[in-house]
């Protein structure tokens, strides 16, 4: 990342400047984004939006070798908007940068303050072979 910032806080900022945006259309564009790395940060605030808005359960970001790249929500389970490898990439950086997961697994509690409000996350990744995965897990 060009910013090392603090990216936490960052994704809570991006979190208030878009809670009155509609996330899912926000995350379908993404993927076209040239600024990967601000792109990753402003995907992981809206999907953190979209699934308060929607009570999920979790949402997932899986990305295989290939450069595949799905997004499911549990909720019903759906496919979100995928925000495309390169952005992807970004968001699994991000993500271990934020949580401090090292080698690519583990769990972590993520807090971010949205709004006049704060919410406790579960934040999961998996590494294997084939894929990698990152698990956002919204409380009941």
């Amino acid at each position: 990342m060009k910013e090392k910032r603090n990216l936490h806080l960052k994704v809570q900022e991006m979190c208030d400047c878009y809670a009155t945006t509609n996330p899912l259309k926000e995350m379908s564009v993404l993927g076209k984004d040239k600024d990967t790395e601000e792109a990753a940060l402003k995907w992981l605030a809206l999907a953190v939006l979209h699934g308060v808005e929607n009570n999920a359960e979790e949402i997932t970001l899986t990305r295989r070798p290939d450069g595949k790249v799905a997004v499911t929500a549990v909720y019903r389970k759906t496919e979100l908007p995928s925000p495309g490898s390169a952005v992807a990439e970004k968001i699994l950086e991000a993500v271990r940068e934020i949580t401090h997961i090292e080698k690519g697994k583990g769990k972590s509690l993520l807090a971010l303050g949205i709004r006049n409000d704060s919410l406790e996350l579960k934040v999961e990744m998996k590494a294997e072979k084939e894929k990698e995965k990152i698990s956002i897990e919204f409380p009941g």
